[in-house]
Protein backbone atom coordinates (compact mmCIF):
# COMPACT_ATOMS: atom_id res chain seq x y z
CA UNK A 1 0.00 0.00 0.00
CA UNK A 2 1.37 3.40 -0.70
CA UNK A 3 1.30 6.39 1.68
CA UNK A 4 -0.71 8.62 -0.09
CA UNK A 5 -1.24 11.62 2.43
CA UNK A 6 0.36 13.54 5.74
CA UNK A 7 -1.16 15.69 7.57
CA UNK A 8 0.98 18.00 9.93
CA UNK A 9 -1.67 19.86 13.21
CA UNK A 10 -0.75 22.52 15.32
CA UNK A 11 -2.70 22.15 18.61
CA UNK A 12 -3.07 25.01 20.87
CA UNK A 13 -5.54 24.83 23.93
CA UNK A 14 -6.30 26.88 26.91
CA UNK A 15 -4.70 26.09 30.46
CA UNK A 16 -5.60 26.49 33.76
CA UNK A 17 -2.24 28.13 34.75
CA UNK A 18 -2.66 28.10 38.88
CA UNK A 19 -3.89 24.37 38.48
CA UNK A 20 -1.13 23.42 36.14
CA UNK A 21 1.94 24.88 38.36
CA UNK A 22 4.38 22.26 39.35
CA UNK A 23 2.99 19.76 37.10
CA UNK A 24 4.05 18.30 33.71
CA UNK A 25 5.06 21.06 31.08
CA UNK A 26 4.52 23.67 33.81
CA UNK A 27 6.91 22.74 36.85
CA UNK A 28 7.10 26.39 37.92
CA UNK A 29 5.30 29.41 38.31
CA UNK A 30 6.25 31.86 34.95
CA UNK A 31 7.25 35.55 35.22
CA UNK A 32 4.44 37.44 34.11
CA UNK A 33 3.74 38.81 30.60
CA UNK A 34 1.47 39.44 27.49
CA UNK A 35 3.10 36.27 25.25
CA UNK A 36 2.71 32.84 24.76
CA UNK A 37 5.91 32.12 25.89
CA UNK A 38 7.15 33.19 29.19
CA UNK A 39 10.02 32.51 31.09
CA UNK A 40 10.31 30.21 34.24
CA UNK A 41 10.21 32.20 37.13
CA UNK A 42 13.71 29.98 38.80
CA UNK A 43 15.63 29.42 35.97
CA UNK A 44 16.16 30.59 32.15
CA UNK A 45 14.04 28.33 30.35
CA UNK A 46 10.75 29.25 28.31
CA UNK A 47 7.47 27.68 29.13
CA UNK A 48 4.21 27.84 27.01
CA UNK A 49 1.44 29.17 28.52
CA UNK A 50 -1.17 27.27 26.81
CA UNK A 51 -1.28 23.46 26.21
CA UNK A 52 0.42 23.16 22.52
CA UNK A 53 1.82 20.04 20.81
CA UNK A 54 1.70 19.37 17.23
CA UNK A 55 -0.66 16.15 15.54
CA UNK A 56 0.52 13.86 12.53
CA UNK A 57 -1.87 11.76 10.74
CA UNK A 58 -0.78 9.59 7.70
CA UNK A 59 -2.72 7.99 5.28
CA UNK A 60 -2.69 4.86 2.92
CA UNK A 61 -4.23 4.14 -0.19
CA UNK A 62 -7.96 2.55 0.90
CA UNK A 63 -7.94 5.08 3.31
CA UNK A 64 -6.14 3.79 6.31
CA UNK A 65 -4.92 6.07 8.81
CA UNK A 66 -2.50 6.09 11.68
CA UNK A 67 -1.81 8.72 14.16
CA UNK A 68 1.20 10.23 15.70
CA UNK A 69 2.44 13.17 17.88
CA UNK A 70 5.75 15.29 18.27
CA UNK A 71 6.39 16.85 21.35
CA UNK A 72 5.79 20.57 20.64
CA UNK A 73 5.14 22.11 24.15
CA UNK A 74 6.39 25.79 22.51
CA UNK A 75 5.99 26.62 18.28
CA UNK A 76 3.89 23.05 17.42
CA UNK A 77 3.93 25.03 13.62
CA UNK A 78 7.60 24.56 13.49
CA UNK A 79 7.59 20.53 13.46
CA UNK A 80 4.25 20.73 11.27
CA UNK A 81 6.33 22.70 8.64
CA UNK A 82 9.09 20.37 8.86
CA UNK A 83 7.06 17.55 8.37
CA UNK A 84 5.13 19.41 5.43
CA UNK A 85 8.05 20.29 3.72
CA UNK A 86 10.93 18.18 4.57
CA UNK A 87 9.62 14.87 5.54
CA UNK A 88 6.30 14.40 3.46
CA UNK A 89 8.68 14.33 0.47
CA UNK A 90 10.72 11.22 2.36
CA UNK A 91 7.38 9.30 2.48
CA UNK A 92 4.29 10.62 -0.01
CA UNK A 93 4.04 7.70 -2.48
CA UNK A 94 6.63 5.04 -0.55
CA UNK A 95 5.01 1.71 -0.64
CA UNK A 96 4.70 0.89 3.30
CA UNK A 97 3.45 -3.00 4.24
CA UNK A 98 3.82 -2.46 8.01
CA UNK A 99 6.86 -4.07 8.76
CA UNK A 100 9.04 -2.91 11.78
CA UNK A 101 12.26 -3.03 9.15
CA UNK A 102 10.04 -0.83 7.09
CA UNK A 103 9.82 1.90 9.76
CA UNK A 104 13.51 1.52 10.89
CA UNK A 105 14.45 2.82 7.24
CA UNK A 106 12.01 5.42 7.02
CA UNK A 107 13.18 6.76 10.51
CA UNK A 108 17.08 6.43 9.07
CA UNK A 109 16.21 8.08 5.85
CA UNK A 110 14.15 11.15 7.75
CA UNK A 111 17.01 11.69 9.80
CA UNK A 112 19.61 11.55 6.93
CA UNK A 113 17.92 14.22 4.91
CA UNK A 114 18.78 16.90 7.12
CA UNK A 115 21.93 15.53 9.06
CA UNK A 116 24.63 17.55 6.70
CA UNK A 117 23.07 20.59 7.18
CA UNK A 118 23.53 20.32 11.29
CA UNK A 119 19.73 19.49 11.93
CA UNK A 120 20.27 15.97 13.91
CA UNK A 121 18.07 16.79 17.01
CA UNK A 122 15.78 19.64 18.36
CA UNK A 123 12.55 20.68 15.61
CA UNK A 124 13.65 18.28 13.41
CA UNK A 125 13.80 15.22 15.51
CA UNK A 126 10.72 15.89 17.26
CA UNK A 127 9.19 15.95 13.62
CA UNK A 128 10.79 12.84 12.65
CA UNK A 129 9.16 11.20 15.86
CA UNK A 130 5.58 12.06 15.34
CA UNK A 131 6.08 11.19 11.86
CA UNK A 132 7.39 7.75 13.38
CA UNK A 133 4.61 7.19 15.83
CA UNK A 134 1.98 7.06 13.12
CA UNK A 135 3.84 4.56 11.42
CA UNK A 136 3.98 2.33 14.05
CA UNK A 137 0.24 2.88 14.46
CA UNK A 138 -0.18 1.94 10.99
CA UNK A 139 1.95 -1.41 11.42
CA UNK A 140 -0.19 -2.17 13.60
CA UNK A 141 -3.78 -1.87 12.38
CA UNK A 142 -2.10 -3.43 9.27
CA UNK A 143 -1.07 -6.94 11.33
CA UNK A 144 -4.15 -6.28 13.56
CA UNK A 145 -2.57 -6.24 16.35
CA UNK A 146 -1.37 -3.82 19.14
CA UNK A 147 1.78 -1.66 18.98
CA UNK A 148 3.01 -3.61 21.88
CA UNK A 149 2.95 -6.98 20.47
CA UNK A 150 4.59 -5.50 17.39
CA UNK A 151 8.34 -4.94 19.68
CA UNK A 152 10.50 -8.14 19.48
CA UNK A 153 10.88 -9.80 22.83
CA UNK A 154 8.25 -7.68 24.55
CA UNK A 155 6.84 -8.85 27.38
CA UNK A 156 3.17 -7.84 26.50
CA UNK A 157 2.04 -6.58 30.30
CA UNK A 158 -1.24 -5.81 30.68
CA UNK A 159 -1.10 -3.05 32.99
CA UNK A 160 2.06 -0.28 33.35
CA UNK A 161 2.76 0.97 36.95
CA UNK A 162 2.62 4.97 37.02
CA UNK A 163 4.43 7.49 39.08
CA UNK A 164 2.69 10.53 39.95
CA UNK A 165 4.71 13.49 38.41
CA UNK A 166 4.63 17.14 40.11
CA UNK A 167 2.76 17.81 43.77
CA UNK A 168 0.87 20.72 43.67
CA UNK A 169 0.51 23.09 46.26
CA UNK A 170 1.39 26.56 47.15
CA UNK A 171 2.23 25.47 50.79
CA UNK A 172 4.47 22.44 51.62
CA UNK A 173 1.43 21.70 54.20
CA UNK A 174 -0.67 22.04 50.71
CA UNK A 175 2.13 19.79 49.14
CA UNK A 176 1.57 16.92 51.68
CA UNK A 177 -1.96 16.41 51.75
CA UNK A 178 -2.05 16.33 48.02
CA UNK A 179 0.59 13.43 48.13
CA UNK A 180 -1.86 11.64 51.14
CA UNK A 181 -4.87 12.24 48.24
CA UNK A 182 -2.85 10.29 45.55
CA UNK A 183 -1.16 7.69 47.74
CA UNK A 184 -4.61 6.67 48.86
CA UNK A 185 -5.67 6.41 45.55
CA UNK A 186 -2.81 4.04 45.39
CA UNK A 187 0.37 6.03 44.18
CA UNK A 188 3.32 4.50 45.90
CA UNK A 189 5.91 6.31 43.55
CA UNK A 190 6.13 10.06 43.24
CA UNK A 191 8.19 13.14 41.48
CA UNK A 192 8.27 16.58 42.91
CA UNK A 193 10.34 19.56 41.09
CA UNK A 194 13.11 21.87 42.59
CA UNK A 195 11.10 24.84 41.79
CA UNK A 196 12.03 27.38 44.91
CA UNK A 197 14.48 28.32 46.69
CA UNK A 198 17.06 25.33 48.04
CA UNK A 199 16.05 25.39 51.72
CA UNK A 200 12.45 25.76 51.07
CA UNK A 201 12.54 22.63 48.74
CA UNK A 202 14.68 20.28 50.45
CA UNK A 203 12.27 21.36 53.80
CA UNK A 204 9.17 20.52 51.37
CA UNK A 205 11.51 17.22 49.99
CA UNK A 206 11.73 16.02 53.73
CA UNK A 207 8.56 16.80 55.28
CA UNK A 208 6.94 14.56 52.11
CA UNK A 209 9.37 11.93 52.48
CA UNK A 210 8.09 11.84 56.14
CA UNK A 211 4.78 12.17 55.52
CA UNK A 212 4.58 8.81 52.63
CA UNK A 213 6.35 6.56 54.96
CA UNK A 214 9.01 3.96 53.76
CA UNK A 215 7.01 2.09 51.35
CA UNK A 216 6.84 5.35 49.27
CA UNK A 217 9.62 6.69 46.74
CA UNK A 218 10.14 10.24 45.69
CA UNK A 219 11.98 11.09 43.06
CA UNK A 220 13.40 14.98 42.03
CA UNK A 221 13.83 16.90 39.21
CA UNK A 222 16.04 19.60 39.53
CA UNK A 223 15.46 21.11 36.51
CA UNK A 224 18.81 21.87 34.91
CA UNK A 225 19.41 24.37 38.06
CA UNK A 226 22.43 22.81 39.96
CA UNK A 227 25.81 23.52 39.05
CA UNK A 228 28.89 21.00 39.49
CA UNK A 229 30.00 22.93 42.58
CA UNK A 230 26.83 22.53 44.36
CA UNK A 231 25.33 19.68 43.11
CA UNK A 232 27.03 17.62 45.35
CA UNK A 233 25.61 18.85 48.87
CA UNK A 234 21.76 18.92 46.96
CA UNK A 235 22.68 14.84 46.16
CA UNK A 236 24.11 14.24 49.58
CA UNK A 237 20.65 15.81 50.93
CA UNK A 238 18.77 13.50 48.63
CA UNK A 239 20.93 10.68 49.79
CA UNK A 240 19.82 11.29 53.41
CA UNK A 241 15.75 11.19 52.15
CA UNK A 242 16.65 7.91 49.80
CA UNK A 243 15.67 9.74 46.68
CA UNK A 244 14.89 7.19 43.94
CA UNK A 245 16.57 9.38 41.51
CA UNK A 246 17.76 12.65 40.62
CA UNK A 247 16.48 13.79 37.23
CA UNK A 248 18.44 16.58 35.11
CA UNK A 249 20.39 17.83 37.53
CA UNK A 250 22.70 19.77 35.26
CA UNK A 251 23.43 21.63 32.05
CA UNK A 252 22.00 19.02 29.66
CA UNK A 253 25.19 19.41 27.39
CA UNK A 254 28.21 18.14 30.13
CA UNK A 255 28.64 14.81 30.12
CA UNK A 256 31.86 14.90 32.00
CA UNK A 257 30.27 16.90 34.98
CA UNK A 258 27.16 14.16 35.32
CA UNK A 259 29.70 11.70 35.36
CA UNK A 260 31.81 13.52 37.92
CA UNK A 261 28.27 13.76 39.88
CA UNK A 262 27.22 10.16 39.58
CA UNK A 263 30.81 9.42 41.58
CA UNK A 264 29.99 11.36 44.45
CA UNK A 265 26.44 10.15 45.78
CA UNK A 266 24.28 7.54 45.66
CA UNK A 267 21.13 9.03 44.14
CA UNK A 268 21.40 7.41 40.54
CA UNK A 269 20.91 10.16 37.91
CA UNK A 270 18.07 10.33 35.47
CA UNK A 271 18.81 11.90 32.08
CA UNK A 272 17.03 11.63 28.73
CA UNK A 273 14.31 14.08 27.81
CA UNK A 274 17.34 17.09 26.95
CA UNK A 275 18.10 14.30 23.70
CA UNK A 276 16.48 13.08 21.03
CA UNK A 277 18.94 10.02 19.62
CA UNK A 278 21.21 7.87 20.58
CA UNK A 279 24.22 9.55 19.37
CA UNK A 280 23.33 12.36 21.47
CA UNK A 281 23.15 10.15 24.54
CA UNK A 282 26.18 7.89 23.66
CA UNK A 283 28.55 10.44 25.79
CA UNK A 284 26.39 9.56 28.83
CA UNK A 285 26.82 6.01 28.14
CA UNK A 286 30.03 6.02 27.64
CA UNK A 287 30.76 7.99 31.39
CA UNK A 288 28.10 5.99 33.03
CA UNK A 289 26.67 8.72 33.25
CA UNK A 290 23.22 8.34 34.42
CA UNK A 291 21.24 5.10 36.30
CA UNK A 292 17.91 5.68 34.68
CA UNK A 293 17.49 6.81 30.96
CA UNK A 294 14.06 8.79 30.22
CA UNK A 295 13.81 8.83 26.28
CA UNK A 296 10.60 11.14 25.38
CA UNK A 297 8.31 9.16 22.75
CA UNK A 298 7.38 12.25 21.43
CA UNK A 299 11.14 13.51 20.87
CA UNK A 300 12.85 10.48 20.15
CA UNK A 301 10.10 8.41 18.55
CA UNK A 302 9.47 4.47 19.06
CA UNK A 303 12.23 3.42 16.68
CA UNK A 304 14.66 5.42 18.41
CA UNK A 305 13.76 4.73 21.96
CA UNK A 306 13.97 1.17 21.37
CA UNK A 307 17.30 1.58 20.33
CA UNK A 308 18.21 3.42 23.20
CA UNK A 309 16.25 1.02 25.81
CA UNK A 310 18.55 -1.98 23.79
CA UNK A 311 21.63 0.44 24.73
CA UNK A 312 20.37 1.05 28.35
CA UNK A 313 19.85 -2.80 28.63
CA UNK A 314 23.65 -3.58 27.43
CA UNK A 315 25.15 -0.95 30.20
CA UNK A 316 22.72 -2.73 32.92
CA UNK A 317 20.63 0.67 32.97
CA UNK A 318 16.92 1.18 33.42
CA UNK A 319 14.49 3.03 31.60
CA UNK A 320 11.67 5.44 32.97
CA UNK A 321 10.23 7.10 29.74
CA UNK A 322 10.16 10.73 30.09
CA UNK A 323 5.92 12.17 29.51
CA UNK A 324 4.79 15.83 29.42
CA UNK A 325 2.51 17.50 27.34
CA UNK A 326 0.99 15.24 25.50
CA UNK A 327 -2.35 14.55 23.64
CA UNK A 328 -3.31 9.87 22.97
CA UNK A 329 -0.69 9.43 20.46
CA UNK A 330 2.39 10.21 22.65
CA UNK A 331 0.50 8.63 25.59
CA UNK A 332 -0.75 6.06 24.40
CA UNK A 333 2.98 5.38 22.45
CA UNK A 334 4.88 5.47 26.23
CA UNK A 335 2.65 3.43 27.48
CA UNK A 336 3.13 0.38 24.65
CA UNK A 337 6.59 0.74 24.77
CA UNK A 338 6.81 0.23 28.83
CA UNK A 339 4.64 -2.42 28.18
CA UNK A 340 7.29 -4.05 26.11
CA UNK A 341 10.52 -3.36 27.24
CA UNK A 342 12.27 -5.76 30.20
CA UNK A 343 13.97 -2.92 31.82
CA UNK A 344 11.05 -0.34 32.10
CA UNK A 345 9.05 -0.79 34.85
CA UNK A 346 7.59 2.41 35.49
CA UNK A 347 5.88 5.30 33.09
CA UNK A 348 5.43 8.78 34.25
CA UNK A 349 1.69 10.52 35.15
CA UNK A 350 0.07 13.47 35.04
CA UNK A 351 -3.58 14.12 35.48
CA UNK A 352 -4.21 17.06 34.05
CA UNK A 353 -2.50 15.92 30.96
CA UNK A 354 -4.42 12.69 31.39
CA UNK A 355 -7.73 14.37 31.16
CA UNK A 356 -7.04 16.74 28.19
CA UNK A 357 -5.68 13.86 26.22
CA UNK A 358 -8.69 11.29 26.72
CA UNK A 359 -11.18 14.41 25.40
CA UNK A 360 -10.00 14.60 21.80
CA UNK A 361 -10.15 10.18 21.75
CA UNK A 362 -13.04 8.04 20.57
CA UNK A 363 -12.01 5.64 23.22
CA UNK A 364 -10.52 7.11 26.40
CA UNK A 365 -7.17 5.37 27.80
CA UNK A 366 -7.81 3.82 31.01
CA UNK A 367 -5.81 4.76 33.99
CA UNK A 368 -6.99 3.32 37.70
CA UNK A 369 -4.94 2.85 41.05
CA UNK A 370 -1.68 3.80 40.07
CA UNK A 371 -1.53 1.76 36.87
CA UNK A 372 -1.88 2.58 32.80
CA UNK A 373 -3.53 -0.62 30.91
CA UNK A 374 -2.35 -1.19 27.45
CA UNK A 375 -4.94 -0.56 25.44
CA UNK A 376 -5.96 -3.54 23.03
CA UNK A 377 -7.12 -2.25 20.29
CA UNK A 378 -4.56 -2.89 16.76
CA UNK A 379 -2.08 0.14 16.22
CA UNK A 380 -1.49 2.63 19.51
CA UNK A 381 -5.17 2.34 20.31
CA UNK A 382 -5.67 5.90 19.93
CA UNK A 383 -7.67 7.33 17.31
CA UNK A 384 -8.57 11.07 17.42
CA UNK A 385 -11.76 12.95 17.23
CA UNK A 386 -10.94 16.40 16.43
CA UNK A 387 -14.14 18.09 15.74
Amino acid sequence: MKITAIEAIAVRLPREREKAVRTAGSPTGLAEGRGDYRWSAVFPTLYPVHFETALVKITLEGGLTGWGEAQAPLAPEVACAIIDRLLSPVLLEAEFEGSIEEIERFWDSMYAAMRVRGQTGGFMLDAISGVDLALWDLAGKIQEKPVCELIPGSLKRPEVPAYHSGIPGATIEARVASALRRQAEGFRQFKIFYDCVREEFLESFRALRGALGADASLAVDALWRLTPEDAPAFGRALDEGCARWLEAPLMPEDALAHAALARRIRTPLAIGESYRTRYELAPFFRERAMGIVQPDLGRCGLTESLRIAAMAAEAGISVAPHLSIAMGPQIAAAIHFAAAIPNCDLLEYNPNVFEVANRFLTEPLDFDRARYSVPRRPGLGCDLKLS
